[in-house]
């Protein structure tokens, strides 16, 4: 399951209403240590299939979630489960460290 995009008017349904825990990567194009845990982050989607969600949210074109969470840097990642934020993680991080975050919250 490959990572995929929500935006403001999807990140309830997409995210909060999941029944499977949900990363959540607050990105930007422009930003290098978010493209830096792209391919990374696309490779953990795949290894964790229908158990994790991860998805991309781009703070340049969807402002407001965000902005609820109190994102004040990017790549932010915010695990969700059952609809509430249970950990975040802010900054860039090899795969190794990623995957050790998520197993540690799922």
């Amino acid at each position: 399951m490959a990572t995929h995009k929500v935006t403001d008017a999807t990140f309830d349904a997409e995210v909060r209403q999941s029944k499977v825990p949900v990363v959540v990567d607050f990105w930007a194009e422009w930003c290098s240590p978010c493209r830096q845990i792209g391919p990374s982050l696309e490779a953990l989607a795949d290894e964790y299939g229908d158990k994790l969600k991860i998805v991309k949210v781009n703070v340049d074109e969807n402002p407001n979630s965000p902005a609820e969470l109190g994102v004040r840097g990017i790549p932010a990642l915010f695990m969700f489960k059952d609809g509430q934020v249970v950990s975040n993680k802010i900054g860039a991080a090899p795969k190794a460290a990623l995957k050790s975050w998520i197993d540690s919250e799922i």
